[in-house]
């Protein structure tokens, strides 16, 4: 028996009626959702943010910490000390030091200020004072050091907080150099100029401070005990000679050296 061929069953075709209803339908499907979808967004955000406030008012959490930072300096903003140099300093340098190529004049690179607390061992508290003067100082949160070694005769143990640094580059590197030149060096008792052989032989400066109330950063009146500091100027001289001579354009009051050695 020869099998019985099924036929296609028509479509039923839509009316234009029913076609704007089920598009109608969609859209008020759609919008449905997004509402739910918004709603549910809103909740988790406040959720989230309950905690961290919570957090902020028990323990000082992270918005106390942004509230004591520093302040950037604002959009366009150009140190005096770097606007000198760019537009006076560096002509100098380069006829003083016979150099052509603009990329090779001795420029700053960085500024580092170190503060080594070894009665912080006995004295928890000096350390927190310090780190809070250095801060001060730079303008930027200084960092705690720790011990690299043991040491029992000091009765240093390893990981032990013993000192506190700050890096400085840029803005706040240039600000930096502008106020320990004009202001706190001039302040240190007795100043007869700064020793000349501090170089490193690549022409970066090593300098000393006894005293940090030589910054007016820090209220001397306050002050519990009196703590130095040692402070490297990084440059990108390669020697002493250029160093020297970037230095002194920039202000660094050096002391002259005897040359000549008196006779027997």
């Amino acid at each position: 028996m020869a099998k019985e061929e099924k036929k296609p069953e028509k479509k039923a075709t839509k009316t234009p009626e029913q076609i704007e209803a089920e598009k109608a339908a969609k859209a008020a499907k759609k919008a449905e959702m997004a509402a739910k979808a918004k709603e549910a967004a809103s909740t988790t955000t406040e959720v989230s943010a309950a905690p961290a406030e919570g957090k902020s008012k028990k323990g000082g959490g992270k918005k106390r910490e942004e509230d004591s930072a520093p302040q950037p300096f604002p959009e366009g903003y150009v140190p005096r000390l770097r606007k000198r140099y760019d537009e006076q300093i560096s002509t100098a340098l380069a006829t003083e030091l016979n150099i052509k190529n603009k990329m090779a004049i001795p420029k700053v690179e960085k500024v580092v200020i170190s503060m080594g607390l070894g009665k912080a061992i006995a004295e928890k508290p000096r350390l927190e004072v310090a780190v809070k003067e250095l801060s001060a100082i730079a303008g930027q949160k200084a960092v705690i050091c720790k011990a690299k070694k043991s040491v029992s005769n000091f009765k240093l143990r390893e990981g032990m907080e013993i000192g506190a640094k700050v890096t400085l580059r840029g803005n706040r590197m240039w600000e930096f150099l502008d106020r320990l030149i004009n202001l706190a060096v001039p302040r240190v008792k007795d100043f007869r100029g700064l020793n000349p052989k501090g170089f490193d032989g690549r022409g970066n400066y090593n300098m000393g401070l006894t005293e940090q109330t030589v910054f007016s950063e820090v209220d001397s009146a306050a002050v519990t005990f009196h703590q130095g500091m040692n402070i490297t100027i990084v440059t990108s001289a390669g020697d002493n000679l250029k160093g020297l001579a970037l230095l002194k354009q920039l202000g660094m009051p050096f002391r002259q050296e005897e040359t000549a050695k008196k006779a027997g």
